[in-house]
């Protein structure tokens, strides 16, 4: 089997590789697109079994498409821990792509968990609605100044038809005039790009069975339901909702020392699309469940509102992956395991 380390940039690769049979070591740098397709299809060629070794990294889609095509196996590894397994302080392309085979070679690569093409398509798909719907609120915050500045506040009754009217109405400069012009332009035109793009998330929401159940949860819709499928891609990935919290970036930096502890904001190394949701949806699950409300009254009087929303967020994932993880509803969920431990009820059972 031949073995390939890759050090892997936008413009080029450097590789080490070698063949575990013969004991064969070589370097070389490869240019993009073309010589590293031409390199890999010739080795293709040859018959022989190839295995790709690469630290997880952008721009590289291409590349991933490319090796998949030629039935080569791509392995993938997490990027902190391949610099973590590294001895030697040098740190150049040549010993990136050689520290990597070595992991291979000694079968140390830190390999991680990759999604399927169909699920980073349909990542695509959310990633793109949530730009889009950054521009427009972009837009309406500009819209929203131009009116402040001329002396209307009504908030959000500024889109509707007395509003909008108001708006279009105030005489101002011919530059100011033309800026008033094109953003409102921009907004009709990406208004029913977002609703077009809503009905396909919720129609690829109702072909999945998992985001149907996590839509029960009260907050939860098809969008926040559909990407926690998505970004965790798998529930059993993860053995307790702590490491889900985790992935999520949802839990707190620690530095601590001795009987010292110190904890501090969120890490925030997760996707940040996901995180965002969350928090919304928890806001949203707060207004309509009570026990929920109370929670986050009595944290926000203790920690501020901003601490309680995330530590809100958390606790929703917690839910969303349990309810995942056991095929329950939020039904179920509230009458299995809810109540254990209760005196008279040692299974949990309502």
């Amino acid at each position: 089997m031949i073995i390939i380390g890759v050090d892997f940039h936008p413009g080029f690769q450097q590789i080490a590789f070698g063949d575990n049979e013969s004991g064969e070591f070589q370097e070389k740098r490869l240019a993009h697109r073309e010589e590293a397709e031409s390199f890999y299809r010739a080795l293709a060629s040859t018959g022989q079994k190839v295995r790709v070794g690469m630290e997880a990294s952008g721009y590289a889609r291409w590349f991933e498409r490319l090796l998949s095509e030629l039935d080569i196996e791509l392995w993938i590894g997490d990027a902190s821990e391949i610099e973590r397994k590294r001895a030697r302080k040098q740190k150049t392309d040549r010993e990136d792509a050689e520290h990597i085979l070595q992991l291979m070679l000694k079968n140390d690569f830190p390999k991680i968990w990759v999604a399927n093409w169909e699920n980073r398509d349909l990542r695509q798909l959310l990633w793109h609605r949530h730009r889009v719907v950054q521009m427009r609120t972009r837009i309406m915050n500009q819209l929203q100044a131009v009116a402040l500045n001329e002396g209307l506040s009504c908030k959000k009754r500024l889109w509707r038809g007395n509003g909008r009217a108001q708006l279009e109405g105030f005489q101002l400069g011919p530059w100011a005039s033309r800026r008033r012009r094109d953003l409102l332009e921009l907004l009709d035109r990406l208004s029913p790009t977002i609703a077009e793009l809503s009905q396909a998330i919720e129609q690829e929401a109702e072909k999945c069975p998992e985001a149907q159940r996590l839509m029960s949860h009260p907050g939860v819709g098809a969008l926040t339901a559909l990407a926690f499928i998505l970004i965790l891609g798998q529930a059993d990935r993860f053995e307790c909702g702590k490491q889900v919290a985790s992935y999520l970036g949802l839990v707190p930096l620690e530095k601590s020392s001795g009987t010292r502890r110190r904890l501090g904001h969120i890490t925030k190394q997760g996707n940040s699309v996901l995180r965002f949701l969350l928090v919304e949806a928890a806001q949203a699950t707060t207004r309509k469940n009570p026990e929920w409300r109370s929670r986050y009254l009595h944290l926000a009087l203790r920690r501020g509102r901003n601490i309680a929303k995330v530590a809100m967020a958390r606790r929703l994932a917690i839910r969303l992956y349990w309810m995942w993880r056991e095929r329950r509803s939020y039904q179920q969920t509230k009458n299995f395991g809810s109540h254990a431990g209760q005196p008279g009820n040692p299974y949990g059972v309502q």
